[in-house]
């Protein structure tokens, strides 16, 4: 008899949990923007745009920034705009424009992330602005803002704009790694191609080689490195770079076409300690 009041008793507790269990009780969203800094936040007509970037400054090189559109009626973020960009350097003589992707939300559909490649800081007389378009409802709201682009804070070379032996302006930006480690690192850099003052189209199946040395260590290289190749669904060049301790490296590369002819750089001899095109980092 006491284990059947037992049975009864534990009906009744497991019951009156499942009630209290419903779907009053409060659901936590994760932060599609969790760890980036808002380092803007524009206003456009009764709508507030948000950029984010995982650096505290726009800056010379390759930049990842995330989007964000807010209805100021609802204050809800929209997630079905149709949103694109466009950078605009203002010289004194001529202006001209910077290598960059579209705007996506496949990740998180409240968030539009993409990648600008400026190729110089701004000044006193010569500066960036953005121009911001967005389709919501049938309606087209776009508007231009400027914004400031630094040098890195860090003096090493990041990004390469050349001319090579085809007669093709060029701009090499290195990706990762951000925080190079002791060991095989996954090495990214992303490459175009220069067609006018406005239009930098991707460069795709070319490849990259890759030969790290250590100027202050009698330039020794190391083992297991992986030249850069195009991987098509990235977009991005991806090999490994391989560090065998910490301090200086100048990352030597060399840009062959599709066709395997050299377009820029040259290899490491006994005779040439160095290529004229390459990355450097530290750590």
């Amino acid at each position: 008899m006491k284990t059947l009041k037992y049975f009864y008793t534990l009906i009744i507790i497991v019951t009156l949990f499942t009630g209290c269990s419903d779907d009053s009780d409060p659901v936590f969203e994760p932060n599609p923007v969790e760890g980036l800094e808002k380092i803007y936040e524009f206003t456009a007509e009764e709508y507030s745009l948000e950029l984010y970037s995982d650096k505290l400054n726009l800056e010379v090189g390759y930049n990842e920034i995330s989007v964000r559109i807010k209805d100021l009626a609802n204050n809800e973020y929209l997630t079905n705009a149709e949103v694109s960009w466009m950078p605009l350097m203002h010289m004194e003589t001529k202006e001209h424009s910077a290598p960059h992707s579209t705007l996506d939300n496949s990740e998180s559909n409240s968030v539009y992330s993409g990648t600008i490649v400026f190729q110089m800081p701004g000044n006193e007389t010569e500066y960036w602005d953005l121009e911001l378009t967005f389709k919501i409802n049938g309606k087209v709201i776009t508007d231009t803002y400027e914004i400031t682009v630094l040098q890195p804070n860090e003096d090493q070379k990041k990004l390469q704009v050349f001319l090579g032996n085809d007669d093709n302006k060029y701009i090499l930006a290195y990706v990762n790694p951000k925080a190079p480690e002791i060991g095989i690192n996954d090495f990214t850099a992303v490459l175009y191609k220069m067609e006018n003052l406005m239009d930098f189209p991707l460069v795709e199946n070319y490849s990259i080689t890759v030969d790290p040395r250590m100027p202050g260590m009698d330039n020794h290289s190391s083992p297991n490195n992986q030249d850069l190749v195009y991987n098509a669904t990235s977009e991005l060049y991806e090999g490994k770079l391989s560090l065998t301790m910490t301090g200086y490296w100048k990352i030597n590369l060399k840009l062959i076409n599709d066709e395997g002819e050299t377009i820029m750089g040259k290899d490491v001899s006994e005779s040439n300690s160095e290529s004229d095109l390459y990355f450097e980092l530290e750590f």
